[in-house]
């Protein structure tokens, strides 16, 4: 066991020399949000999709296009309006005049990175057509199915605060997010950093450092990345704890949780906890990983009731509370 994880070590920290370099070319254009880079590079580490929650302004459309250019990768933004169509988005048949036949033009989502820029602000109709690409990695044009290309990321945003003309994300959809990040405000500091940075107004280059087969070999070592029985069993008790609180010295907050994490939300914390030690240079998961992340895999899958509504407490107190009530392995 030793001898395989010191091997699994040796692996990892081979194969995250990029890492560095990876976060030092972004740095050059954005100015601290440091977890927010973290948690971008987990989901490309573990082929999870990743939405963005914070108000205008903080940099989320440049952090990931600023990360698709430091890979050689193809990459589509797409603005989500309110007269968006499935075809804008999947493509579509066209007919072919001269033969009679119809072929296929295939949309953007057609490519590794989409950012699906304010991603609440299209109905419906357009969003179930992303939700075969997020699961299933494929798209259904007419009656022939066209698998998409590896690595194939959705990162998307939305706006917390401005609801005029937007439309909730149907809970199908937020569960295929593996991550849901809240972006905050940068520091003072950070702030005067980002002013000298962005006020000359020139285009600041980077270059392009890892290639697809890059990120595919990482997630390679990623999948090998060890994690012990008792942190697996860690993983399911913090999830059932959302689902079934009252077994898990938790009666308080049965009232407060209307529905708990679902299965996904398991799947997605080992893969992210063995994405996380990589990026720390570790072939072995520890709690503290699990930790780091959970609240970022959990916030959006526990749906709390109106009674906790009325309490004025939010998922993320539950969330908090559960980690610091479940006995740590």
């Amino acid at each position: 066991m030793y001898q395989d994880i010191r091997v699994i070590n040796e692996m990892v920290q081979a194969e995250s020399r990029f890492v560095e370099h990876l976060k030092t070319e972004i740095a050059k254009v954005i100015v601290g949000q440091d977890a927010m880079i973290d948690r971008l590079l987990i989901g490309l580490l573990s082929n999870g999709h990743i939405l963005l929650e914070g108000v205008p302004g903080l940099a989320k459309t440049l952090t990931v296009k600023t990360l698709s250019d430091c890979i050689r990768v193809n990459f589509q933004r797409i603005q989500f309006t309110p007269d968006l169509l499935p075809a804008d988005l999947i493509g579509t048949m066209i007919y072919h005049q001269k033969d009679g036949t119809f072929i296929p033009k295939k949309g953007p989502i057609f490519t590794n990175i989409v950012l699906a820029d304010e991603i609440n602000r299209a109905p419906a109709k357009v969003q179930s057509g992303l939700l075969e690409a997020m699961q299933e990695r494929q798209v259904t044009i007419g009656e022939t199915t066209y698998k998409l290309d590896e690595p194939f990321l959705v990162l998307a945003t939305q706006n917390p605060i401005e609801q005029e003309g937007t439309y909730p994300l149907p809970e199908a959809q937020v569960d295929r997010f593996m991550l849901k990040i809240k972006i905050s405000y940068p520091t003072r500091q950070e702030e005067l950093q980002i002013t000298d940075r962005m006020a000359t107004g020139g285009q600041i280059a980077v270059n392009q450092i890892i290639t697809p087969d890059d990120i595919l070999k990482a997630r390679s070592v990623v999948e090998q990345v060890y994690i012990d029985e008792k942190i697996k069993e860690y993983i399911v008790d913090i999830v059932f704890a959302t689902r079934e609180p009252q077994n898990y010295n938790l009666p308080d907050l049965a009232p407060m949780i209307e529905y708990g994490a679902s299965p996904r939300a398991s799947i997605y914390l080992h893969k992210a906890a063995r994405a996380h030690a990589f990026l720390r240079r570790r072939g072995y998961v520890t709690p503290e990983d699990v930790k780091a992340i959970g609240l970022d895999i959990l916030r959006h899958r526990v749906i709390l009731s109106y009674e906790a509504e009325a309490e004025e407490r939010t998922s993320e107190d539950i969330i908090k509370h559960i980690f610091d009530t479940i006995e740590v392995p």
